[in-house]
């Protein structure tokens, strides 16, 4: 066969017949690597690729006993002015669950100005101050006037500049140097050792520039969380035994350790293993 007719066969056979179009014979093929989807987006995660991962709103978006748990175990991340970045993971929190809770800043279902961030949506900061120097820091959750209250952190980043802080802030007892796990163990601790005042009252968590959240790294095993009651509640009738403070059991950095709440939820956990069982 003639080099010109080979040719023409071979056109013709690497001719699309529904548009006419010439179709590369394999030898014209360059294969790239095979085309990889990368890794599903939670929608937890709200920030830009590139960046470290921060939890999103609709994290925040569930009731204030589920989002006081959820917490624990996640990085509360604080950005100074200088780009300095401190982070600590959170150990323990608080529920306040809205209008029927007598120990909640919105019992009754009142507003003010004071407490406006806890009737914002899921997600806002509602920082205030107590006996006129300290400052707690909230997030609201799903709910109005529902949020929670974070009450102490285990420091992970940022050390040294939140011994500074708690230094140069703190009341008393000025010239002593603060062990590791004093710096952010109770909730005005953890406020000064962060650099939060009232200026951070209504931000929002998923989005501001200056402190947000990001999801803590896996642990080898579910840690046991204990519900004890809160701490520092006054006249509040029943509310004030309610177990609506969550911290994680053995954690040494915890503000508060409630040892017969420790026995209960141990027993607890026998008792549902016997019963799976």
């Amino acid at each position: 066969m003639g080099q010109k007719k080979q040719r023409a066969l071979e056109a013709k056979r690497h001719q699309n017949p529904s548009d006419g179009t010439q179709t590369p014979s394999p030898k014209e093929l360059h294969l790239g690597p095979p085309a990889t989807l990368g890794p599903t987006r939670s929608i937890y995660f709200s920030s830009p690729e590139g960046r470290p991962a921060r939890l999103g709103s609709a994290f925040f978006d569930q009731p204030a006993v589920s989002l006081a748990r959820a917490f624990l175990g996640q990085i509360l991340v604080r950005r100074l002015d200088d780009g300095t970045e401190l982070r600590g993971r959170i150990v323990e929190t608080e529920a306040y669950l809205g209008p029927e809770d007598e120990a909640a800043h919105s019992r009754g279902g009142r507003q003010t100005p004071r407490n406006r961030g806890m009737f914002m949506k899921p997600g806002t900061l509602y920082v205030y101050l107590i006996y006129g120097m300290y400052f707690c820091m909230n997030v609201s959750s799903r709910g109005d006037g529902a949020c929670v209250l974070l009450r102490a952190l285990e420091p992970l980043g940022g050390l040294e500049a939140m011994r500074q802080l708690r230094h140069a802030l703190r009341k008393g007892a000025a010239g002593r140097a603060l062990k590791d796990r004093e710096l952010c163990n109770g909730p005005s601790k953890l406020c000064q050792a962060l650099a939060i005042d009232r200026s951070f009252d209504q931000r929002d968590l998923a989005r501001d520039e200056s402190v947000w959240l990001e999801q803590g790294p896996p642990e080898p095993s579910e840690p046991a969380v204990v519900a004890a009651a809160r701490v520092g509640i006054g006249q509040a009738g029943e509310w004030v035994q309610k177990p609506l403070r969550f911290y994680i059991r053995g954690s040494p950095w915890v503000s508060v350790v409630d040892r017969a709440a420790e026995r209960d939820t141990q027993t607890g956990a026998r008792a549902c293993s016997h019963k799976d069982f």
